[in-house]
């Protein structure tokens, strides 16, 4: 399976929409989409990965360091990991959760959501 990304534009957020596999093939096409936005001063990002079907340890490698480079430009990222989603919830929020990682992401079960400042974001 491939990967695809789209990105988008809502009120402020730069909105990152990826499909498919995120292993060490395709997830540096996400990295450099990443990165693409914050040297266009995108700081707001918004990771959208309900359809993510796999994610491997280099999918995980690219989240944290989408962290740590937003964080580095005092930016905010959220990441999207429906409870419910195409099979049985989201495999990436279980990927993050089996290795202890969720707990550094702000994750909210849908864009609109995420984009809600009034909003919290889902507990790990």
């Amino acid at each position: 399976m491939t990967l695809k990304v789209t990105v988008g534009e809502q009120d402020g957020w730069s909105v990152l929409r990826v499909s498919g596999e995120m292993d060490l093939v395709t997830s540096p096409r996400v990295r450099q989409r990443v990165h693409d936005a914050v040297a266009d001063g995108r700081r707001s990002l918004v990771l959208d990965l309900s359809e993510v079907l796999f994610c491997d340890s280099s999918g995980v490698g690219v989240l944290i360091a989408t962290r740590r480079l937003i964080r580095s430009c005092r930016g905010r990222l959220r990441l999207i990991l429906p409870a419910q989603g195409a099979v049985d919830g989201s495999h990436v929020n279980r990927v993050l959760a089996a290795l202890g990682v969720r707990r550094l992401f702000e994750v909210y079960p849908d864009v609109a959501a995420a984009l809600d400042e009034s909003a919290a974001p889902l507990s790990a």
